[in-house]
């Protein structure tokens, strides 16, 4: 089964929230399971976003029930653990281009592949992923903190000076396991190609 196959599997068998099916369409037409998940780090390969998003997602999932046991569904229904998991990272979506950089091979100058930035919508990370999701469907407010605030201290708003993290993680145990999820996706289910 291909990573978009799982990826689809996992999103209709947990997701039927009104407005999943328009999304769901959104990213088949655009190029979520293409794209690469980071233009230099984990996952920089073409569908990398899709592979991140699924690593995340399995993560999620055992660390729910690492910390609420089997039980976890009584704490966060599986459809809010897709819906995180799945899409906290949707702001990538149509986000990377290939460019092209001369690098020396052998004495031998040569074309070599590599993504850059083209932000159409420069509308932050966790913040833009819950804005273009609230465009197809309502979030609870649970999904919307865990999508907001992914990337823990490595967020721009906390670098710079913002306190609204710790008061989410306090509020919403689940921003802070999803975040934890993301890292260990990020940094132990993936590698960095040499593209």
């Amino acid at each position: 089964m291909t990573d978009k196959e799982k990826f689809i599997e996992i999103f209709k068998t947990n997701i039927s929230r009104q407005g999943s099916d328009t999304l769901l369409n959104y990213l088949e037409t655009s190029d979520f399971f293409d794209a690469p998940a980071s233009s230099r780090f984990h996952s920089n390969f073409n569908g990398g976003l899709c592979h991140h998003s699924i690593n995340a997602y399995y993560r999620f999932v055992k660390n729910l029930e690492m910390e609420y046991g089997k039980n976890w569904e009584e704490k966060i229904s599986k459809e809010s653990v897709a819906i995180i998991a799945l899409l906290h990272d949707i702001c990538k979506t149509n986000f990377y281009k290939v460019d092209y950089r001369n690098i020396k091979v052998d004495g031998n100058w040569v074309q070599k592949p590599y993504y850059s930035v083209e932000d159409s919508l420069p509308y932050g990370h966790g913040e833009k992923s819950v804005y273009i999701l609230s465009g197809f469907m309502k979030l609870t407010r649970e999904e919307a903190m865990a999508i907001n605030w992914h990337m823990g201290g490595m967020d721009d708003r906390v670098k710079g000076g913002s306190y609204s993290l710790a008061p989410a993680f306090y509020n919403y145990p689940a921003a802070l396991l999803f975040h934890i999820s993301d890292m260990q996706a990020t940094y132990l289910d993936e590698k960095i190609s040499d593209n």
